[in-house]
């Protein structure tokens, strides 16, 4: 993806929250976008793994603020924003990427599972998305991130929980992009990755999908890095330009 854009498009000194840094897709993209030029902001629960991002960050010349985040809590999400603001005193891009995939069959009963996807997957996003809304909505600018999945589009066996928490974050991303791109010049992009190689997996508890987890370790997956340069494409997109979805898959991958 060009990097070649007018410098009025690029994101430098603009202020990024980034949800679920402490590995992976978040901690790429943390990386990506200050290597743009703008000041981010890391939440996750793992601090230890957060203070590894913050200090690679500032090594590379980056701005950073990072706070201990669980998306679940309403009440850490607001603090979080809020202390964003005080520090930096806007939000301009937000990165819904928190999420979590313990995928199993419904007839094992994981419940507690469940529960878990739904409310790191849907309330997770919905707490961190109102928390910067007010804000967004005041200065009529910013950019609003959110990660779903091939799994948001396409239903398969053992995914049915994960699945219907991936296609309610497409169904909202999309109902948020009618609520606030024309009217406050808020832009909404759903990124859908595919069989990406990160720690994913290592949430799904249910034995019998030991075939499912080790075919998608021997695929040439997609990397971190690939998906941190599908969000910096659309965040650096002109203003004008609303990158509303983007569906990446590995070459290899079928469905």
């Amino acid at each position: 993806m060009s990097r070649s854009r007018s410098s009025e498009f690029m994101i430098k000194d603009k202020v990024a929250i980034i949800t679920g840094a402490s590995s992976g897709i978040g901690y790429a993209t943390a990386l990506a976008l200050s290597k743009a030029g703008a000041k981010v902001a890391i939440g996750a629960r793992r601090t230890d793994k957060l203070k590894k991002l913050e200090d690679e960050i500032k090594q590379n010349g980056g701005e950073v603020f990072s706070q201990k985040l669980d998306v679940t809590q309403k009440s850490e999400c607001d603090s979080f924003v809020d202390a964003v603001l005080k520090k930096w005193g806007s939000v301009d891009i937000l990165v819904n990427n928190a999420g979590i995939m313990p995928l199993s069959f419904l007839k094992n009963q994981k419940v507690d599972e469940w529960d878990q996807m739904i409310d790191v997957n849907i309330k997770g996003v919905l707490y961190c998305t109102s928390a910067v809304i007010p804000h967004m909505r005041e200065k009529k600018s910013g950019h609003i991130v959110n990660l779903s999945s091939v799994a948001g589009r396409i239903v398969f066996p053992g995914g049915s929980v994960y699945c219907a928490t991936k296609h309610a974050i497409t169904a909202f991303s999309e109902g948020l992009r009618q609520e606030l791109s024309a009217r406050s010049n808020i832009r909404v992009t759903c990124i859908e990755p595919g069989v990406v190689s990160t720690e994913l997996t290592n949430t799904i508890t249910d034995e019998t999908l030991q075939s499912f987890v080790e075919g998608a370790k021997k695929m040439q997956s997609l990397q971190a890095d690939d998906i941190a340069n599908a969000i910096l494409y659309a965040v650096e997109s002109p203003n004008h330009v609303n990158v509303n979805e983007v569906l990446i898959r590995p070459t290899t991958q079928e469905r």
